[in-house]
């Protein structure tokens, strides 16, 4: 759970300390967006990779290696005397991250079965809320109380007694790694690494920065690099002579196995949700509410997201099915209400109601998604899963800042907040309307337990699906 938590937190935690930042190192607007964007960037670029480490080399001792390297990144942050030298720590952050965080969803993965993962599943929900919850105000909590005179270098020094308690938890932690020693598709991870970043970087500077040409000629190329490693990796996959031991960064056939896009596809859109922690904050300023009141304003949704995932577990003893659809729906009733609330109050502090829903609704329907997506994907690629996961979840993030957020701005300037957030509200109701559909289409596609199926297709002999299969059996 501490590769859960400390991920998003870092996200979250600095928003509210960059003015902090910014006064006692420099650097301005700049690098207040260089602070933010150097960690997503690495973070999402990384994620796929990270995960597919982990299938490769052993989950936990590519989780150890991300967690101690995120320990040293947080004291080089925390440490920082220069501008610089806080962006390169940043983006050191993004990179172990995205070593650490893959792999504790691929150990509940490749652990564990039937109640004791749909369980740990709803913790790791829990952990992600709780993770927006406090990240939201913990940040501006540690720069005001100036613990130890540290100021705003608190929000990284914190990581390292929770790194340490990891380290020590660690010790006991299982893992069932029985792959063998394949060598890693560097060329493959190349092409996904950069293709990515022609994504995600133009998402996230593009509209700081008005949009300028570079950001459409990066989509233009990120769009070719993508083409390029998905051919590449079919090639390495379907035609693999015997004895080479490189596999494919992404076996095509764990992507294309059935209910996989879909399902991916829902937790993109599940995601959309990402720009409205955004808007919310802007409009609260627009309406006159002060820092502190828009913290206590959306904290039922927080308290929501927390309370849903551990609800999964009782819920699915009555329904084991289609938990996901329903907290998609529940989140769309809740935005729909709270587009409604607002627009006749133009108030946000009378929609307690409906936020605490919007957080219920994600708090069921992150972990079911999460499950539904998984198990489409063999067990001997439970890293790649992961990874595939979050890193379509903060790819979602950033697409839902661009696109909800741009129309957000637009219609913010042409009729004001109020109008603005009711649409987006509706706006996002949509397509999380959209996304339960495509979640209940997903699990009606039947669950791919047995490796070889997919396995087999990249090992010719048929040896190493064979071998997967007596250790799952077993």
């Amino acid at each position: 759970m501490a590769g859960t938590l400390l991920p998003p937190l870092d996200f979250f935690i600095v928003n509210l300390a960059i003015p902090s930042i910014q006064d006692d190192l420099g650097g301005g607007d700049i690098l207040g967006q260089q602070i933010v964007a150097s960690y997503a960037a690495t973070y999402a670029v990384m994620l796929t990779l990270g995960g597919r480490l982990g299938d490769l080399y052993g989950q936990r001792r590519v989780f150890l290696v991300g967690l101690v390297g995120f320990a040293l990144a947080s004291l080089l942050c925390g440490s920082a005397g220069e501008p610089w030298l806080l962006v390169v720590g940043r983006i050191l952050q993004g990179l172990t991250a995205a070593l650490m965080a893959p792999q504790s969803l691929a150990l509940i993965r490749a652990s564990l079965d039937g109640r004791d993962q749909t369980i740990a599943l709803g913790f790791h929900g829990a952990t992600v809320g709780l993770a927006a919850v406090i990240g939201q105000s913990l940040g501006g909590l540690l720069v005001t109380a100036d613990v130890w005179g540290l100021g705003w270098r608190a929000i990284f020094l914190i990581n390292l007694p929770v790194a340490a308690l990891a380290l020590l938890g660690s010790l006991f932690l299982h893992d069932p790694h029985t792959r063998g020693a394949e060598k890693l598709d560097w060329v493959g991870a190349i092409l996904l690494f950069t293709g990515l970043a022609g994504i995600v970087i133009p998402l996230l500077e593009g509209q700081a920065l008005g949009w300028p040409r570079w950001c459409f000629v990066l989509f233009v190329a990120a769009v070719g690099l993508l083409y390029r490693f998905w051919r590449y990796e079919s090639a390495l996959g379907g035609d693999r002579p015997r004895g080479r031991r490189v596999m494919p960064l992404v076996p095509p056939g764990a992507v294309t196995a059935p209910g996989v896009r879909i399902a991916l596809a829902a937790v993109a859109l599940f995601y959309s949700i990402a720009a409205f922690f955004l808007i919310f904050s802007e409009h609260e300023q627009a309406v006159g509410r002060t820092p502190l009141q828009a913290s206590l304003d959306i904290l039922p949704l927080g308290i929501g997201f927390l309370i849903g995932p551990l609800t999964v577990p009782h819920l699915m003893r009555v329904m084991p099915r289609r938990i996901a659809a329903l907290g998609l729906c529940l989140e769309t009733i809740g935005f729909l209400a709270f587009a409604g609330l607002v627009a006749a109050l133009d108030q946000t502090p009378w929609a307690a109601a409906p936020l605490a829903l919007i957080g219920f609704g994600q708090g069921l329907a992150l972990p079911s998604l999460i499950r539904i997506t998984v198990t489409h994907i063999p067990r001997a690629f439970a890293g790649l899963a992961s990874g595939l996961v979050n890193a379509t979840l903060q790819i979602s993030a950033a697409l839902s800042v661009a696109i909800v957020g741009g129309v957000f701005y637009a219609a913010a300037g042409a009729y004001g907040s109020t109008h603005a957030i009711t649409a987006v509200s509706i706006l996002i109701a949509v397509l999380l309307f959209v996304s339960s559909l495509l979640s209940l289409r997903a699990e009606r596609v039947p669950s791919l337990e047995t490796p070889a199926k997919i396995v087999g297709a990249h090992d010719p002999e048929g040896k190493e699906g064979k071998a997967l299969s007596q250790v799952r059996d077993q």
